[in-house]
C-alpha cells in the first residue's frame, strides 16, 4: 500500500460540534478516544453513550456538548482512521522514489498501524453496516489516491501498464485482509514475514 494522494468524489464532513477552546478540544478528544476503545471492544450495538462517558471520565451530559448521537462519534472515528492511515503511509513512503519499494514500505506502515490501533480497524470494518456512507468515503478516498499513484508510476515506467483503478482496489484488498489476519484472527506471524510474502505476490505474482 503506497502513499495516498488526491481526493475521492464522495466527502464526509466531521460530525458533531467543534470545540472553541483548548480545554474543549481535550475533552472532545477524550470522548473520541474512549469511544474508540469501547466501540472497538463491544461493537457498535452493545456500546452505549454511558459506557463511553464512563470510560472517558466525564459526565454523560458532557457528551452532548460535542455530539448529538452515538452514530456521530462512530462516523468521526471512521474519519479519524482514514486521516491517520493516510498520514502514516505518506510519512513511511516519503522520499521512496521506486514504486515497488513504496508498496513495501506502505504495506509495512499500514500493518504496523492496524496492530497499534486494532479498535479503530474493527470500527472501520463495522462501518459497512453502521454507517455505509462513511465506509464508502473511507475506501473511495484511499482508492482515489492509490489510483493516482499507480498512474504516475506507470508513466514513469516503474510498473507495467494496466487498469490503475482495479489495481488500486486489488492492492487495497491485500492490505485489508492481511490487517484482518493480524487483528481479527490474531496471527502471531511477524509483520516483516507477512509483508515479505505479500510484497513478493505484488511484485512477482504466482506464476511458477
Amino acid at each position: 500500500m503506497a502513499k495516498s494522494a488526491g481526493e475521492a468524489k464522495a466527502t464526509l464532513k466531521p460530525p458533531g460540534n467543534q470545540p472553541k477552546t483548548a480545554r474543549g478540544e481535550a475533552t472532545r478528544k477524550a470522548i473520541l478516544s474512549a469511544a474508540e476503545r469501547v466501540i472497538g471492544a463491544k461493537g457498535y450495538n452493545d456500546a452505549s453513550i454511558g459506557h463511553i462517558t464512563s470510560e472517558a471520565g466525564v459526565a454523560q451530559g458532557t457528551f452532548y456538548i460535542y455530539f448529538s448521537t452515538k452514530e456521530q462519534v462512530f462516523s468521526e472515528l471512521v474519519l479519524e482512521m482514514g486521516r491517520l492511515v493516510r498520514h502514516t503511509i505518506a510519512e513511511a513512503t516519503q522520499g521512496v522514489e521506486d514504486r515497488l519499494e513504496a508498496e513495501k514500505a506502505g504495506l509495512t506502515a499500514f500493518l504496523e498501524f492496524v496492530c497499534a490501533h486494532p479498535d479503530l480497524y474493527r470500527i472501520v470494518q463495522e462501518a459497512l453496516f453502521v454507517d455505509p456512507h462513511a465506509y464508502r468515503v473511507y475506501y473511495q478516498t484511499f482508492a482515489a489516491g492509490y489510483q493516482a499513484g499507480l498512474e504516475a508510476a506507470q508513466e514513469a515506467g516503474q510498473i507495467s501498464k494496466g487498469d490503475a483503478e482495479t489495481r488500486a482496489w486489488a492492492l487495497m484488498g491485500i492490505g485489508r485482509t492481511l490487517g484482518e489476519q493480524l487483528v481479527v484472527f490474531k496471527s502471531d506471524k511477524p509483520i516483516s514475514e507477512i509483508v515479505a510474502s505479500g510484497h513478493d505476490l505484488i511484485v512477482n505474482g504466482i506464476k511458477p
